[in-house]
């Protein structure tokens, strides 16, 4: 064991953060950040829309949602080129290039033009979490093409023009090379290029809603977790793939049409993570009613308020992180609970969440009955809640041993 932790230590740790701060993936889990509060406005409605289902009477507020989470791939359209740019520190170009970036996104986004009555009409579907793919896609194209005019000016620095004329000028060729390539594109050629990124993706979009994809994928991230290293750093890669999904179950629901995919924040934070990723709160409640342990008792104390609301990282980083005893459990956990979860939901034993619920800090069970409100899936949780404890169970046991042994 402690060659395995070594290695784990010395060897994938690092090379795990290194891929974790590279630039491009730091700037797209950061821009999908910044994109946050308006998915949380979006979930806000979801909640505020439910007494629809009992009185004709209450508003028709889905219109807030569809102009929030609605647009949420034009708002990483502009964010990712914007802030790749700032983090290059070229700072002239960062405006520039988010609203080329949105320009070209919106060129290629399929739109319908009427140039008759100089009408355009667009697809919700492609403009909000449907289109992330496609618009990491052309925010990477031109964070490219920005870049390399980062430095270009039609200039000398002995010029005596203003240097807000200055940047009119040297902003005009990148520009025009952005859209350029977007007119030929859509225009010239035809070329869909809204349907080859989504088909480029689809391979592992498709995977992660199979009961092996969506299983691997949670392992992984109670893996890393273990080892210090926040999931956050896999959202350039689940993020809009779970965005894709539940924008993809409202149309089916909306359509009438079977709810397909299992790989959502809705489903994975309303179900197996209780307490947070790896199912952390019976390992809480072990510790407050049975720890010995006056460590692991004044741990529980401390972290029991937090991991209601589904926030586990003082335990985390309190007692399991690089600790063999538990990051075992966790890993196990990582494997048992969603190979549980999404064989329950492909089974049909549990309706799928169709709507956007990414307030993922709203307490156990209630969360769970909002994005799927049915009896099974509360006995559903109660499986998993049952089956995480028994898990963290022996290894918490032979935890709370050595440490009342440490203590004494």
């Amino acid at each position: 064991m402690n060659k395995f932790m070594d290695a784990l230590n010395n060897g994938f740790a690092p090379k795990a953060q290194k891929v974790a701060n590279n630039e491009w993936i730091l700037t797209i889990k950061n821009s999908i950040l910044q994109v946050l509060p308006f998915i949380f406005v979006g979930s806000l409605i979801t909640l505020l829309g439910i007494p629809t289902n009992f009185w004709d009477w209450w508003p028709d507020l889905s219109p807030i949602s569809s102009f929030t989470f609605g647009l949420t791939s034009i708002f990483v359209a502009f964010l990712f080129p914007y802030n790749l740019m700032e983090r290059k520190k070229l700072n002239k170009q960062k405006i520039i290039a988010g609203l080329s970036s949105v320009a070209l996104f919106l060129m290629l986004a399929n739109p319908t033009w009427d140039k008759t009555n100089s009408i355009i009409s667009y697809q919700f579907s492609e403009l909000g979490a449907g289109g992330m793919f496609v618009a990491l896609v052309v925010g990477a194209f031109v964070a490219i093409i920005m870049g390399a005019f980062g430095k270009f000016s039609f200039f000398g620095e002995d010029t005596s023009l203003p240097d807000f004329v200055i940047a009119w000028f040297d902003s005009m060729l990148p520009i025009m090379t952005v859209i350029g390539v977007g007119w030929i594109l859509t225009y010239l050629i035809h070329f869909d290029i809204y349907q080859l990124v989504v088909s480029a993706f689809s391979p592992l979009s498709n995977s992660l809603d199979t009961w092996w994809g969506f299983t691997l994928f949670l392992f992984f991230d109670c893996f890393i977790y273990s080892m210090g290293i926040s999931g956050w750093v896999l959202a350039a890669i689940d993020q809009p793939i779970m965005f894709a999904g539940i924008a993809n179950n409202a149309q089916q629901f909306a359509h009438g049409q079977a709810v397909t995919h299992v790989f959502t924040s809705e489903v994975i934070y309303s179900f197996p993570w209780i307490g947070g990723v790896g199912c952390t709160m019976p390992l809480i409640l072990m510790m407050l009613l049975w720890g010995k342990s006056k460590r692991l008792k004044a741990l529980g104390k401390a972290c029991i308020v937090p991991s209601i609301f589904n926030i586990n990282e003082p335990l985390v980083f309190g007692t399991i992180v690089w600790n063999p005893y538990l990051m075992l459990p966790l890993w196990i956990n990582g494997i048992v609970l969603p190979l549980i979860t999404v064989s329950w939901f492909k089974l049909g034993l549990s309706p799928i969440p169709h709507s956007l619920m990414q307030m993922w800090y709203i307490p156990f069970p209630f969360v769970t009955w909002i994005v799927s409100p049915a009896f099974s899936a509360i006995l559903l949780l109660l499986i998993l809640f049952v089956v995480g404890g028994l898990i963290y169970y022996p290894f918490f046991k032979v935890y709370d041993k050595n440490l009342v042994k440490e203590e004494g």
